[in-house]
């Protein structure tokens, strides 16, 4: 019986249009023969682009990295919607191109700026009383779908040729951006759809450093994890802010009990950091259970250990 390879880290995937995130973290799974695999956020099939796997016990840290916002540029279509609000969708009416050259789009963006209660499209996996909403879509169906708040930093659009137009998207996790161009056709009185996404950006990591999808399907595994494009724990830069503890803590940590530690920045009761040992290797996520001192010492209780 084989064993299961030793590997903890991201690995950064270029994902390929026509395969859901799913199929991408099974491949890997599958290839490596490493059992624990997931991934930080869902990719539409038909988008492309930057998907983090997380490998071995980084895999505990999906819920630190999910909430990280992203950068998506893409092509909107108009002339036609879709049930979908994207180019997988039925088209809604007849499926007729419309140039909209003649249309400026910067005094229709911003109320798709800022916070938002943003409708899920009835395409989606939102579950409805335990069902996903695309499931009942499907039957024909209707879900009763309720908005979900997003944050939209940037929509801009880059250029307009006849009856597309290309834009950028840095929003908060969980935003729907093909919502954003089904919505933004409305506004500008074209019916309009989602036509490509590519996915550039999650947080600090850029699709520029992802490994393709063909790549990883097809290269040596042992390559694969010692490649560029896999980071180990030590090398993640997670949204958090890091405090350096000393070996005598990450033996705490590592038996559940709580340290008592001065972070470089004033903390509150709650607050998350990153704590990493003299190696500057990635040890736990602590909770700040308690503030002793105004800007001085508080008590860390572990949250995740990443160690042992």
């Amino acid at each position: 019986m084989r064993s299961e390879p030793k590997a903890d880290g991201l690995l950064l995937v270029d994902k390929k249009s026509g395969i859901t995130s799913h199929d991408a973290v099974e491949r890997f799974r599958r290839r490596s023969r490493i059992k624990k695999v997931g991934h930080t956020g869902t990719l539409d099939p038909l988008a492309t682009g930057l998907l983090m796997l997380c490998v071995g016990k980084a895999t505990r840290l999906q819920a630190y990295l999910m909430g990280m916002e992203k950068t998506y540029e893409g092509t909107i279509q108009f002339g036609w919607a879709t049930d979908s609000y994207d180019a997988d969708g039925t088209p809604v009416g007849e499926a007729i191109e419309q140039s909209v050259e003649h249309i400026d789009f910067q005094p229709l963006l911003p109320p798709f700026i800022g916070d938002l209660e943003q409708m899920p499209p009835q395409f989606s996996a939102k579950k409805v009383a335990g069902v996903r909403a695309y499931e009942l879509a499907r039957k024909g169906e209707t879900a009763a779908l309720t908005p979900k708040k997003v944050t939209v930093y940037e929509f801009e659009i880059l250029s307009v040729q006849g009856s597309t137009a290309k834009f950028r998207v840095r929003s908060s996790a969980g935003t729907y951006v093909r919502s954003l161009a089904h919505d933004l056709g409305a506004a500008a009185g074209v019916p309009a759809h989602l036509k490509e996404l590519r996915r550039t950006r999650i947080g600090s990591f850029k699709v520029e450093d992802a490994i393709s999808f063909e790549k990883m399907s097809e290269a040596d595994v042992g390559e694969i994890l010692v490649a560029p494009q896999f980071q180990s724990l030590s090398e993640v830069d997670l949204p958090l802010e890091k405090v350096r503890i000393d070996w005598a803590a990450q033996g705490k940590l590592m038996r559940g009990q709580s340290v008592i530690l001065t972070p470089a920045v004033p903390v509150k009761a709650g607050d998350l950091l990153a704590l990493g040992n003299p190696h500057d290797q990635l040890i736990a996520i602590g909770e700040v259970a308690n503030v002793l001192r105004v800007n001085g010492p508080a008590e860390i209780r572990p949250k995740v250990v990443l160690a042992g």
